[in-house]
Order: structure tokens, then sequence, then C-alpha cells
């Protein structure tokens, strides 16, 4: 099964909780903390995989979590550092937020790994909280959340080489004779319904061709299959241009689909093409073909990819073609990570809720709170000169805060005292 859009939903693991305990060995006074940090939660990072061609596995993973990092423990030991959730995608993988908002990334290479999704910050445990004031604190801190994407996933093929040409021309027939791909050979139209790649080997090197599924005039508006596979064009460097020599008018085919690839992107047309001219076998007059080519700025060859006549040229003629094609040069699309929106916002926002309390949002608010262990009354105080240090007092004041008012912040709610 051929997929290439898939919507999923990361979720990197959350750190571990830091440790708060103290030394109580018999013959040392005054112990001391001795609570360690958690660890780190693991990331979501997919991995490029050049023997994938689909993104068929994705489509059956749809909500994706990393382990969560490991507790602090006591003696002043910190918690393991979770293992990274890895997932193997196919090379040419795009990936963005939601609904295209924004570009994450994108993996060309194999091995190329790509982190969609960060594990959390462990806590830090008691033994990094004691200074010469507080010599024996009595609290730490819980993990940050890892981060949690919701991610539109794209697969552009990358091969060297792509067949195009309308369907029934014997596209499937020439992959299957030049390379190592089985794809589903008939005599009806759209037999190809997804992209099949193979590997071509001439000499000591080797390329990737693709055979796309056939375009027909008006496929960039929606008509037949091109205008779901036409991105797959995109990412080839040499284009074989396929022609059925039993047609009514061949000619009229090149012209057709050539303006196809114009209307979706011009630039396409730039590309180095080679002209088959296929299924010579059953061609009556060559004098017909000749006029043919005569008619064709490209470079042409004439072949049988049924009786196989010619077929090994039009290896080495692809080969010498793509040695002198350019590499494709997309324009780089600038990445996202999630602190740099966060970094222009206010560290704290108070609204006032229907019942008259004063709500508190915020990143920095939300990262401190999802710090803090609300059951150690030294860290609720700590929480407390951390808001004060942050300003929100004073903001609370002039939005007309009075003792004894509700502030509300997410789940816990507490009492404004002058």
């Amino acid at each position: 099964m051929f997929i290439d859009e898939v919507t999923v939903e990361v979720f990197g693991g959350r750190g571990g909780n830091g440790m708060a305990s103290f030394r109580r060995e018999k013959y040392v006074a005054f112990g001391g903390p001795s609570g360690g940090n958690g660890g780190r939660g693991g990331s979501v990072i997919f991995i490029g995989d050049e023997g994938l061609h689909t993104l068929v596995d994705l489509k059956y993973l749809r909500h994706i979590r990393a382990a969560n990092g490991e507790h602090g423990k006591s003696k002043g030991m910190h918690g393991k550092n979770a293992i990274d959730r890895y997932i193997r995608v196919p090379l040419g993988t795009i990936v963005y937020g939601e609904n295209k908002e924004y570009f994450i990334g994108e993996i060309t290479k194999h091995n190329q790994e790509l982190v969609v999704a960060d594990g959390g910050k462990g806590g830090r445990g008691n033994m990094a909280f004691q200074t010469q004031r507080n010599t024996a604190p009595n609290f730490s801190e819980k993990g940050d959340p890892g981060e949690t994407r919701k991610l539109w996933i794209e697969l552009k093929v990358l091969a060297d080489v792509g067949l195009v040409g309308y369907p029934s021309v014997g596209k499937s027939t020439i992959i299957s004779v030049l390379s190592n791909a089985k794809p589903k050979i008939a005599d009806y139209p759209f037999t190809t319904l997804s992209p099949n790649l193979g590997m071509v080997y001439v000499e000591q090197d080797a390329f990737v061709m693709a055979d796309l599924p056939g375009l027909i005039e008006n496929a960039h508006q929606g008509h037949g299959l091109g205008i779901k596979f036409l991105k797959h064009i995109e990412r080839c460097r040499v284009f074989l241009h396929v022609l059925d020599v039993t047609r009514d008018d061949p000619m009229a085919d090149y012209h057709a689909i050539n303006e196809e690839l114009r209307l979706y992107e011009p630039k396409l047309l730039e590309r180095p093409q080679l002209v088959v001219f296929n299924k010579i076998d059953q061609l009556a007059d060559e004098e017909v073909l000749q006029q043919w080519v005569k008619q064709i700025e490209h470079p042409t060859i004439a072949i049988s990819a049924i009786t196989q006549k010619n077929t090994q040229q039009l290896i080495y003629d692809t080969y010498t073609l793509l040695k002198s094609a350019p590499e494709i040069i997309e324009e780089e699309k600038p990445s996202f990570r999630l602190y740099q929106l966060e970094s222009d916002e206010p560290d704290f926002i108070i609204t006032r809720a229907d019942d008259q309390a004063f709500e508190l949002t915020g990143a920095k608010i939300k990262l401190l709170f999802e710090r803090t262990d609300f059951n150690k009354e030294e860290a609720v105080k700590r929480f407390s000169r951390q808001l004060r240090g942050l300003g929100v007092d004073d903001a609370l004041r002039e939005k007309g805060a009075k003792n004894g008012d509700t502030v509300r912040i997410y789940e816990f709610e507490f009492e404004f005292m002058e």
C-alpha cells in the first residue's frame, strides 16, 4: 500500500522528578541532602531509511510516545535518561506542523535524524538547591513535560530518473526490464496506482528510477491520478518521457504532457529529458518515426520494452544524461522550534474569570508550575517567591486584586495576600 500523506501526534517523554532525601548514616552527623536529579525524557526522532518507499507504517501509528525519564534517587543517584523513540521513514519525508502551518524538517539521506518532539528536562533533586543559607532544602523539582505536536507528514519520492507519460505507454514494462522493480503490468489504463522505485545498475554505478502513475491532460487540475503524484516528479533530475508509437498521435501526447509539467511547475521543463519511443516492434512505417524525431527538441531513442530491443542502450543514454544533470537545489525553508515563538510571549497573562477569580497563564508561569511539587510546603513557598520575582504580585494589584481574592493557576487556586 502506497501512502504519501499522514497526520500523527507525537509526545516527547516527560523528564523524571528530582528526589528530596537526606543522608541518614549512623556515623555521619548532619548528613545533608542526598536527592539526585531526574533523567531526561525520551525524544521522538524520525530516521531516514533508504529501504522504505511509503508512509504506510505511520498510518497505523497515530500517537507516538517516547518514554519518560527515570526519577532521581537517594544517595545522590541521578535517574537514567529515557531511550529515544526512533521511527524509520523513507527518504524524501517532509515534516510540517499541523495543517502545514510551519516547516519542521526534511529527511533526504540514509540514517539522517530529525527530532520531531523533544523530551522534557529532568527535575533537580534537593542536592542541587543546597546553599550556605539553606543547607537542608526539603524540596525538589518535577520533570518538565516533553513536547507535544500534531504533525502533517508528506512524502516526495526521491529518485534520480522519473518515467513520465500517458497511461499504458509501457512505463511499468520499461522499469521492470531496466531495474529490479516488479510492478503490476496490464493492458488497461491506470494499472499503476502508486510510484514504483527500482535500482538500475550500470558499470560500477547505479541510479534510482521511478515509474510514476500516468499523467493525462489537465492532471494539474485533478484529472486522472496526476494531481496526487505530480509532486513526486519534483525530485527527479532526469525525465524519461515515454511515447507509445501505436497511439493515434504520439506528438500530441508529447506536447500535452510537457504542458502539464509546465502548468504544475514551469521549472520542470528545464530538467534534462530523454524522449523514449516505445513499442517500435509494432510500428509498420519507420519513416513516420523519423518525422516525429525531427519535431522533438530533446534527445530521443526508439525501443521495444517487451522484446528488450535497445533497452541496454537506453540505460547508457540515461546514465550519460544523469551524469551531466545539475543537482536539484530547492529553496531552503526556515525550520521551526517551539521556543522561538514563546520567547516573544510575556512571562504571564492575567485575565478575569466569570467567577471574578484572577487567572494566571503564560509560558513562563506554566514552566514554573509544571516543575513545582505542591505536596511540599517549601516548594510552594519557592513557587510563590518565583511569582513575586516575575512581578505577578504588583501586576495583580494593578488589576485590582485585594486581600482574600482568588488567584487561579491552572487547576490550583490561591488566596491573594497583601
